[in-house]
Formats: C-alpha cells, structure tokens, sequence
C-alpha cells in the first residue's frame, strides 16, 4: 500500500460478478492508489470507469499481481487456484469468490457480519461463499446468537443471473421467441438447461451419488463452516426460478430453546442491525426479489411460528445474489480488514 491507498486487482472483471465488484469498491471507502483490472485475452481492452478514470482491462497473466495489495477473484474455480496462490507469493490478499478454496479447513470462510472475527494481519487467502449460504447465515446468526440452532431446512428459489450473463441471454431469447430451444451454456457445462422461461427448475448443479446437487451439498457444508458448527443439520432443495436477480429461501429452524410468539422473532430481526424486516402481513408486506434487486441488504420476512412444535420457526429470506450473494460480500470483507488495520505491511 502506498500512501494514497492500496493496489488493487479484479481478477474477471468483465464478467457479472466482476463488473459489481468495480462499481461496489467505487462507492466503498476503501482508499485504492491504483486499480488493475484482469480478464482472458478476449476481454482485454474493454474499458472500465472507477472513480472518475478509465481503466482498461489487461490479459490475465502469471505477472498480473506484481506490486498488487489486494486481488479478488472472479474467474472460475480453475483460474482462481493455478493464479491465487500466486498473487499470495507476491504479496497480495486474496479474496476468492469461486468456490475453489471455501471448504479447505485452512482457509477462512467468511461472510462479515457473521465471522470476520477470525479474520487477522496474517490471512492472506480468504474464500467468499456461495450466495445462497451467504444471505443464509446472516439471518440465521441472531437466532443463533439468542436460542441456539439444532437443524436448518431450506429451499431456494435462485435467479437466473446466478448461472452467469449467459443464462440471462438465454432467458431473454426465450421470452422473445416462444419456438426458442434451450441451449448447453457453455458457462456451467454441468448444467443443462430446461427452458427456463415460464418454469421451474428443481436443480442447480450436477448431481452427487446422495441425490443432493452439488449446489445444495455447498450450503450444508458452508453454513456448517462458516456456524463453526458441524452439529446443525442443515438440508437444502435449491431451485432456479424465472426470476433476473435476487434469491429467495424459505427458511424453517429448530431452535435449541422455545419460542413464545411470533412477535419475539419479529422483534429480535427488528433489532438487528444485519437484516432488514419486511414483515407487516395486514399489508401484504414481505421481502420481495423484483422490488428488493440491486440492494445491499438482506432482507427477512414472513415470519412463523410453527403449529406444533415450540421451538420451530419459520420465515422467507431474499437478497441481490450478484451483491450481497458476490461482489458486495467480497467488498465488504476487504473494507472490514482495512478498517482493522488488516491490509497492508
């Protein structure tokens, strides 16, 4: 870090994620001297704005992270760990949003209202989850910080732009041409599409030998990482909805204690200042995708209180997947270690 600010790269940049994560550190207060801007050979030379300067994109190379302070990483799982490891050697932080090194019990996975704690001057590799389990553990923390949790159950409802821009083009294709015929995008190989369009598809990612997607093995394994707590049962049934961004989960939760009423949740989420309440049902008032993209917050409502047994909850979860699900969370976690003194020499 000089004296006017860090040196900083985006590795993906012209990519969904990697555009918001430009536009994201422009509007944070994070001092940046110089901002480096990585993508493959063909995105070289597109042209950026951050802070009031063009920046152009430059090829990604084994030479990119030279006299870089901090690098996120955008790019794919593959990019991430041959290039990671060697910004690292070359002195840069690295916040890593594939999920390449999320489940690796060396390297921090954090979401910043939840764990930054175990974030410290000598981390230097550290993983952004998958943005279902983000938005997730930032709703379920204050429930587990008051009553403790013994087993989450959720079921997403996951937008589009989540597959990549290519699924978006190939969602407005089939709204422009009903005779349209889904394609293989080339983006996530592993899936192959269904007309999304008017339908509702009960599978992200490829399958395991459990008859869970991979998506969903993410969550399980994520929460439990990032609760530092192997003991929640956690399940998952994620699902690709006609929806441009924003994910949404309907949430239900054993609680290790009792809860009395409704209103004791809504209260609780109230006062929390990591989640915004939407939650007023004689105004049919709850957290929405369409109204709710392109925010930073996550956003909790519809809460119950389950019928029969007193220490169940229920209640229904959104937030923008390429922000607070991506960029933002990346943004968030390196303003969170300069604000501590954690950046830099």
């Amino acid at each position: 870090m000089d004296q006017r600010g860090y040196r900083v790269a985006i590795v993906g940049a012209s990519g969904e994620v990697g555009r918001n994560m430009i536009e994201t550190l422009d509007r944070y207060p994070i001092p940046v001297s110089s901002l480096r801007l990585l993508a493959s050979k063909r995105s070289a030379g597109k042209v950026y704005s951050f802070r009031n300067s063009n920046v152009v994109i430059e090829e990604l190379t084994e030479n990119s992270f030279d006299d870089i302070d901090l690098a996120f990483f955008s790019a794919g799982g593959s990019v991430s760990l041959k290039y990671a490891p060697i910004a690292v050697s070359k002195g840069a932080v690295v916040i890593d949003n594939t999920s390449a090194f999320r489940m690796d019990p060396e390297i921090p996975l954090v979401v910043p209202e939840v764990n930054a704690h175990i974030l410290s001057k000598e981390t230097r590799l550290i993983a952004n989850p998958n943005c279902s389990t983000i938005q997730l553990v930032v709703a379920l923390k204050p429930l587990r910080d008051r009553y403790g949790i013994e087993s989450v159950n959720v079921s997403t409802y996951q937008a589009i732009s989540g597959a990549g821009a290519k699924a978006l083009y190939e969602y407005d294709a089939e709204l422009t041409d009903e005779n349209h015929l889904p394609q293989i995008l080339p983006t996530r190989s592993d899936e192959i599409y269904y007309k999304i369009a008017h339908n509702v598809i009960p599978q992200i990612d490829v399958f395991m030998e459990s008859g869970y997607t991979k998506e969903e093995i993410k969550m399980i394994n994520e929460t439990q990482k990032i609760l530092n707590d192997d003991g929640i049962k956690v399940n998952a049934t994620c699902v690709r909805v006609p929806v441009r961004y924003g994910h949404s989960i309907s949430t239900t939760v054993k609680l290790k204690s009792p809860v009395s009423t409704r209103m004791e949740i809504i209260d609780l989420f109230e006062q929390c200042e990591d989640v915004v309440l939407r939650d007023d049902i004689s105004h049919q008032t709850y957290p929405m995708p369409l109204y709710l993209q392109h925010r930073d917050e996550v956003f909790v409502g519809r809460i119950r209180k389950d019928l029969f047994e007193e220490q169940v909850i229920h209640f229904w979860i959104v937030a923008d997947n390429i922000l607070k699900g991506a960029a933002l969370n990346s943004v968030q976690i390196a303003y969170y270690m300069h604000q501590n003194g954690l950046l830099g020499d």
